[in-house]
């Protein structure tokens, strides 16, 4: 008796579990516009410094 309460139980909270969460598409909220932001993890490109003069 004891294992089938605590399998029942097991049961309920997957079942719960398994109903959490949106559905349906996913949407931004409202003032946010479609744009997509430039990739901020692309380094801007390297300048070099002229050689000095050597022996």
């Amino acid at each position: 008796m004891r294992r089938f309460i605590l399998c029942t139980a097991l049961l309920v909270v997957a079942g719960l579990l398994a109903g959490c969460g949106n559905k349906g598409p996913l949407v931004l909220p409202p003032g946010q516009s479609n744009t997509v932001a430039p990739d901020a993890s692309v380094p801007a490109p390297a300048t070099s410094a002229p050689l000095p003069d050597g022996p």
